[in-house]
């Protein structure tokens, strides 16, 4: 993206290293354990179990599948990581439910397992740009970026 002149990457691997968060790759793999987990389709059971108090779990739809994780079932550690999730990695504007997607993405930082943040925040920018031009995502970081490539910015604006 050019910003006044100058080029600002955003994709995962320049987030990354901004970031100083490495994508961590075990032997033998081409993925992330992250997205290795994502991508098995993981039982919501499970995912329930580990982020809801007892006896709370995922709404299902029409269809019986996982739909949404009401945010007053979930656990006390559960519902700090996606506070700090909905307002810093995954912005959006609906907070009161956990979409299976948000669940994956708490589940897996409950358990610390390893993610790739920059395709995480990269992926977030991209959707954001191409699906609602009234909200803007981490514009912070966006900033820092720009400044480090020697942009400069109008405090009046």
């Amino acid at each position: 993206m050019q910003v006044r002149g100058h080029l600002i990457k955003f994709d995962e691997d320049t987030l990354d290293t901004f970031l100083k968060t490495p994508m961590i790759i075990e032997e033998g793999e081409t993925l992330c354990a992250y997205s290795r987990f994502a991508l098995l389709r993981p039982d919501p059971q499970e995912l329930a179990a580990k982020l809801c108090i007892p006896r709370r779990g995922f709404e299902l739809n029409v269809d019986g599948l996982p739909l949404k994780i009401l945010r007053k079932n979930l656990t006390t550690v559960a519902h700090t990581w996606s506070v700090l999730s909905f307002s810093n990695l995954m912005p959006t504007f609906h907070t009161s439910d956990i979409t299976l997607d948000m669940a994956k993405w708490i589940y897996n930082i409950v358990l610390k397992i390893d993610m790739n943040v920059g395709y995480i925040i990269s992926h977030q920018i991209s959707l954001i740009t191409q699906h609602d031009s009234s909200r803007l995502g981490f514009p912070t970081l966006i900033t820092t970026l720009c400044k480090a490539k020697g942009g400069t910015s109008d405090s009046r604006t």
